[in-house]
């Protein structure tokens, strides 16, 4: 497994204002947004591409278009949604699928919920959004399902990391025979008792659309 810590002045700023218990939800959701194009932006480093032949104003040259099979966008709900218009806004010919998945807070376990995705992904470049990368079982659980049904290459873009978390992807994904990098804005010191990232940003999911029972 690949990592990487994006080291830019920006990114650093948007998420020292994520990080403050004072952001709001609409300020959070805004910045979030922002700061997901940016990350996305080294996680399309390596989009596979074809050449094209096309006519400028001035001559004939060769350009590069995305490759087909399209790349796949999978936001991991409910959270990863708030992630999507960011990387959507990159990647606009990409291809959406969604992926449920919940973590049982005294287990720590993740399940699938709900599942909108391509029943063949064979060839297909994953992009997989997340914010918090804190025990790391659910974005392996979310990337073992995909290379299931096919995908040669996943890339996971997170807004933070926990070392633990990072371990424990890298030790279940090891043995999948498919490159997996996770992009991140940073990677924290430590997860707490109850699996939150250390200092971190709180929880995601209720920092973007509120507290939801």
């Amino acid at each position: 497994m690949r990592l990487l810590a994006v080291d830019h002045p920006l990114v650093a700023h948007k998420l020292t204002v994520l990080r403050n218990v004072r952001t709001d939800s609409p300020t959070f959701r805004r910045l979030a947004d922002e700061l997901v194009t940016l990350l996305a932006y080294e996680a399309t480093r390596e989009a596979r591409v074809d050449s094209v032949e096309i006519q400028t104003p001035v001559s004939p040259t060769t350009g590069v278009k995305l490759s087909s099979p399209k790349p796949l966008i999978v936001p991991i709900l409910r959270a990863g949604l708030g992630m999507l218009d960011g990387m959507a806004r990159l990647v606009p010919t990409a291809e959406v699928g969604f992926l449920g998945m919940i973590r049982d807070e005294d287990t720590l376990q993740a399940t699938t919920y709900a599942t909108r995705l391509p029943d063949d992904l064979t060839g297909r470049q994953c992009y997989v959004l997340d914010p918090m990368l804190a025990t790391g079982g659910t974005l392996a659980a979310a990337v073992r399902f995909l290379v299931d049904r096919g995908a040669d290459d996943i890339t996971a873009v997170c807004l933070l990391a926990a070392p633990e978390g990072v371990q424990h992807l890298d030790d279940e994904t090891r043995e999948l025979g498919v490159p997996v990098t996770v992009v991140t804005a940073a990677v924290d010191e430590r997860l707490n008792e109850k699996g939150y990232i250390v200092p971190g940003l709180g929880d995601a999911g209720d920092r973007l659309y509120g507290v939801v029972d």
